[in-house]
């Protein structure tokens, strides 16, 4: 159970529970991403991937954390991950968590409803499918 004070160590638990981290995973810029649209959260803050460039940066220097992952072409992409996910949404060239929600309602609302109920029912198939064709004799 989550016991975590410290922020970003919080959201690195997170990360890896959602599966877009593996545990000692040198490259773990993804978790400043999520970071800093989560504090802009609080200020109802939309950044663009600039601004979210400067803040993994002063982040990561915060913390005291090697400068991996930091080019503009790893934030787009880790950007596009949390999309993906349907965390973070994209308006007019800006970003932010997804309609400023808390992350437990976005994993409610969107992940659980409609991308887990997908993989779990394709999934369902796949093994019936399985049963069938190594069931025959």
């Amino acid at each position: 159970k989550p016991q975590i004070k410290k922020e970003r160590e919080l959201v690195k638990r997170l990360c890896l529970s959602l599966g877009v981290l593996q545990p000692g995973d040198s490259r773990d810029v993804i978790v400043d991403v999520l970071h800093v649209l989560l504090k802009s959260k609080k200020k109802k803050q939309l950044l663009s991937v600039e601004d979210i460039e400067k803040k993994v940066i002063i982040n990561r220097k915060l913390h005291k954390l090697q400068m991996r992952g930091i080019a503009a072409s790893n934030i787009r992409r880790q950007i596009k991950r949390l999309r993906n996910l349907m965390l973070v949404e994209k308006l007019k060239s800006r970003y932010r968590i997804a309609e400023f929600l808390g992350t437990s309602e976005i994993f409610s609302d969107k992940i659980e409803k409609f991308l887990l109920q997908g993989v779990v029912q394709r999934v369902k198939e796949y093994l019936s499918a399985a049963d069938e064709l190594f069931s025959r004799k």
